[in-house]
C-alpha cells in the first residue's frame, strides 16, 4: 500500500467519526508527505490546521493508522506544505477557477500582513454596529461551538489573511451573533485604526435599495468596501434578491481581493441556501465553514454560572440543573429562562430553592404547549421552507424534489405530534402506513450522518413552534 492509499483509507475511517463539516474543513488538503522507519508527516495547508490537528485529532490519526499498517506506524507528525498534483479530488470547474484567484491574490504559507485602509486615529473611527456585551471573554465555549471559535479566533489574530471568508452557521440563539461581532472587537482591540462595519443582511439591503433610489451608489459602495473587517449577520435573507446579490458579490470580491476579513453568518450552510447565486456560494466555500450546534448539559451549565455572574446573582448548582435540564432548546432561551427566575425572585424578595425554581419554570411554556400543532400547519412550514406548493407534496408524484420533503414531514408529524402511521399517511395524501413507517426510518437512520439534513430539521422545529 503506497502513501496514497494509505491516507485514503486513513480518510475514509476518518470521515465516519467525523461530522461531515469537520470532516471537509480539516481534511480536504490534506496527504501524507512522508513514510519511513515508522514516521509518518501529514502535510497540512497551514499553521492553524496543524495546531487543531494536534491537539484535536492527533490520537484518531494515529490510531487510524496504526491499525491500517498493523502497529507500523510508531509517530505521526505535521507540516505545512502542499502537494503538487495530487489526486485526491477531481476540482469542479467552479473550483479551478476561485483557487486560480485565490492562489494570485495569496497563499496560505506567504500570509499578508494586516495593514488598516487609512491612518486615522482610534477615536476619528468607531466601530459600526457593534455591540459590546458581544466579545470573545463572555462567550462559552463547549464541543458544539469550538471550531467556529478557534476559527473566530485565528481570524481575529491575523484578518485577512486565515479562513477568508470565515462563514459560520446554525439555529437560532446559538451564539452567532455574539461570535461575529466578537471577531470585530478582537480585531479593534489589536488594531485600534481598523474600520471594522457590522450589518444585518437585512439593514445591507435596505440600505442598498435606499441608495439607489436616493442616487447614492458612490456612497453605499465607499461605506461598504472601504473597511478592514466586513461581519453580515444572517446572509440567508438575500435570496431573491438578485440586484442586492449582484452588489454583495462585487463588494465581496473587491474586499476579498484587498485582503479585508469578511465573516458571515447564516442559519444553514451555502449550499442549502435556496435562491442563492451558485458564485456566490463558490465565494462562501473560498475560506471555512464552521458550523455551531445546540449546547450540551455541561455547557448550558456554563452559560447559566456566566450569565448568572454577570447580574451579581448568586445560584446554587442544583438549581441551575434544574434550569438546564428544563431548557435545551438554544443560548437565548436558556438566559431568558435565567432573567425569569431571577426577576420572580427579586420581586418577591426572596431567595430561590428548588421548588420555587420550579415553579417558576413550569410557567414558560414553551410554543408546542402554547400551540396547537396541525398537520395542516406543519405541511404548510415544510413546503413553504422548500419552497413547494402543498398540493404537490400531497399529490402521487415520486419526484426526489417532492418524495424528501413529503418524508420530512411525515418523520416530523412522527417525532413532534405522536401521530399514528395511519393518521399520518391520511394526513398525506390517503397513502398506506407502511409508507409513513418507512420515511420516519429513512429520515432517522440519515440523522447521524447527513448535517445538512440536522440543521434542516432544526431550522423547521424553530419555525414550526415560532410564536
Amino acid at each position: 500500500m503506497d502513501t496514497y492509499e494509505l491516507w485514503q483509507s486513513a480518510l475514509g475511517e476518518l470521515e465516519l467519526k467525523l461530522s461531515k463539516a469537520n470532516f471537509t474543513t480539516w481534511f480536504r488538503q490534506t496527504f501524507i508527505s512522508i513514510f519511513h522507519d515508522g514516521e509518518v508527516i501529514i502535510g497540512v495547508p497551514n499553521t492553524f490546521t496543524k495546531a487543531w490537528m494536534e491537539k484535536k485529532y492527533h490520537r484518531e490519526i494515529t490510531m487510524c493508522l496504526q491499525n491500517l499498517t498493523n502497529n507500523t506506524v510508531k509517530c505521526v507528525s505535521y507540516k505545512v506544505e502542499t502537494q503538487q498534483g495530487s489526486p485526491q479530488e477531481i476540482p469542479t470547474k467552479e473550483e479551478l477557477r476561485a483557487a486560480k484567484e485565490q492562489e494570485e491574490r495569496s497563499t496560505y504559507t506567504d500570509l499578508p500582513s494586516f495593514t488598516p485602509s487609512h491612518t486615522l486615529t482610534h477615536q476619528e473611527i468607531e466601530p459600526v454596529g457593534l455591540n459590546d456585551r458581544y466579545r470573545f471573554s463572555s462567550f462559552v465555549v463547549g464541543k458544539q461551538n469550538e471550531l467556529a471559535f478557534a476559527a473566530a479566533q485565528a481570524v481575529s489574530a491575523q484578518p485577512g489573511g486565515v479562513y477568508n471568508p470565515l462563514f459560520i452557521y446554525g439555529g437560532v440563539g446559538l451564539g452567532k451573533t455574539h461570535i461575529l461581532q466578537g471577531i470585530g472587537h478582537e480585531i479593534r482591540e489589536q488594531n485600534p485604526a481598523a474600520n471594522i462595519l457590522y450589518a444585518t443582511c437585512e439593514r445591507f439591503t435596505n440600505e442598498f435599495i435606499d441608495a439607489v433610489r436616493g442616487g447614492k451608489a458612490k456612497e453605499f459602495k465607499d461605506r461598504y468596501r472601504n473597511v478592514d473587517a466586513l461581519l453580515i449577520d444572517d446572509i440567508q435573507f438575500i435570496t431573491a434578491k438578485e440586484r442586492t446579490q449582484e452588489e454583495f458579490f462585487h463588494t465581496f470580491n473587491h474586499l476579498h481581493q484587498s485582503n479585508k476579513q469578511i465573516v458571515i453568518t447564516s442559519d444553514r450552510p451555502p449550499k442549502a441556501i435556496v435562491g442563492l447565486e451558485q458564485r456566490l456560494i463558490s465565494r462562501f466555500n473560498w475560506g471555512m465553514l464552521a458550523d455551531v450546534g445546540n449546547p450540551d448539559f455541561e455547557t448550558r451549565i456554563a452559560i447559566l454560572e456566566t450569565k448568572a455572574r454577570e447580574k451579581n446573582y448568586l445560584m446554587d448548582r442544583e438549581m441551575l440543573d434544574v434550569i438546564a435540564t428544563h431548557i435545551t432548546a438554544n443560548v437565548r432561551e436558556l438566559e431568558g429562562a435565567l432573567n425569569k427566575v431571577i426577576a420572580f425572585h427579586q420581586f418577591k424578595n426572596s431567595q430561590p430553592s428548588l421548588n420555587s425554581v420550579q415553579a417558576v419554570l413550569s410557567t414558560l411554556q414553551t410554543a408546542k404547549n402554547i400551540r396547537s400543532l396541525t398537520p395542516r400547519h406543519l405541511i404548510h412550514i415544510v413546503s413553504s421552507y422548500y419552497e413547494l406548493q402543498i398540493d404537490d407534496l400531497l399529490g402521487k408524484s415520486r419526484e426526489k424534489r417532492l418524495a424528501f420533503p413529503r418524508q420530512i414531514i411525515m418523520f416530523l408529524m412522527r417525532e413532534e405530534m405522536k401521530s399514528s402511521y395511519p393518521s399520518i399517511g391520511q394526513a398525506l395524501g390517503g397513502r398506506d402506513h407502511t409508507t409513513a413507517m418507512h420515511a420516519y426510518e429513512k429520515i432517522s437512520g440519515l440523522l447521524d450522518s447527513d448535517e445538512k439534513l440536522r440543521q434542516d430539521l432544526e431550522i423547521l422545529k424553530q419555525r414550526i413552534y415560532a410564536h
